[in-house]
């Protein structure tokens, strides 16, 4: 694959910043959700299960000793980012945040923190402890689930937090500083492609630095799940997210780096689409596609030109 001749990638940035290869390790910090838990309702959004991306049973081990576990299966790096992915990672009293979060910065191959975590559970107490971090020399990223731009779908999908929550936590981090990731879905029920394009088109107007794409899939354990069972709801077709993908990279400014362009969930929790399996399959098809119709930033006329590494 031609991949980062054709999409400014998350690795091929940092390759370029640091000097040497630097790979995401992905922590569970054994936090809730907000919209799990009651504070803001029950049963989470309509596509989640964690444990199709997260293995649950990391959460007895410390910190520490999970960079060290996935530290030792991987290869490719000698140094690493820590990525906290499971539920909302900033929701928690700041003392017990900056506790976890130092305990993944003080292992000395950590060069800094990911932080996922959902628009509406970032006060400006856990942004200042982000940006603290961010002061001392640490890259810093703030990835924030926003999945869609357009209200009704959030409120579709349960989400519990509309788009001028996201627009207004983008600027409060920006002001400080911090590096956004925002996480799109394409496939998410009611919206087709000009949907995908319009959600694109408002979340570079806000600002960003980073995006994740996601394709939708149908996880058990998922309130989707049932209405997939009941045939009431279709999976995503290959084409269809190759097309909206590749159209969103291609209308996506050359400066903005890619963190994820595909995703996938494991069997047997993967109800459909199956080609979510493996997530070289979407990127795979990505590649062809860019290489047929353009790199990222050509429909802007704002082509992206890779840097060689010599």
């Amino acid at each position: 694959m031609q991949l980062q001749k054709l999409i400014n990638m998350f690795g091929g940035d940092l390759q370029r910043r640091y000097g040497e290869k630097i790979h995401k390790l992905t922590l569970h910090g054994g936090f809730n959700c907000p919209n799990r838990d009651g504070t803001l309702g029950r049963g989470g959004c309509t596509f989640c299960n964690v444990a199709s991306f997260a293995d649950e049973t990391m959460q007895r081990q410390s910190i520490a000793d999970q960079l060290s576990t996935q530290a030792g299966k991987v290869n490719r790096a000698k140094r690493y980012l820590a990525y906290f992915q499971a539920y909302t990672s900033t929701y928690g009293e700041v003392q017990m945040l900056d506790r976890l979060y130092q305990e993944a910065l003080q292992q000395a191959d950590i060069v800094g923190l990911c932080v996922g975590t959902r628009p509406d559970c970032v006060p400006d107490s856990v942004l200042d402890l982000l940006a603290g971090y961010h002061a001392q020399g640490y890259e810093v990223w703030l990835e924030l689930g926003l999945q869609s731009a357009w209200d009704k779908t959030l409120h579709r999908i349960n989400r519990g937090h509309d788009f001028a929550c996201y627009q207004e936590t983008v600027q409060r981090a920006h002001q400080r500083g911090l590096r956004v990731c925002c996480h799109l879905i394409v496939g998410l029920p009611g919206e087709d492609a000009e949907h995908c394009m319009t959600t694109l088109q408002r979340v570079v107007d806000t600002g960003v630095e980073g995006i994740k794409l996601h394709p939708l899939h149908i996880v058990d354990g998922s309130i989707m799940a049932k209405a997939w069972r009941a045939g009431r709801l279709c999976e995503l077709p290959l084409d269809t997210y190759v097309a909206t993908a590749g159209e969103m990279i291609r209308h996506t400014p050359p400066e903005i780096v890619f963190h994820r362009i595909s995703a996938s969930a494991r069997r047997p929790t993967l109800l459909a689409p199956l080609w979510c399996e493996n997530r070289w399959t979407g990127m795979v098809e990505l590649d062809l596609y860019l290489q047929a119709h353009g790199v990222q930033g050509s429909a802007l006329g704002q082509p992206y030109q890779p840097v060689i590494l010599g």
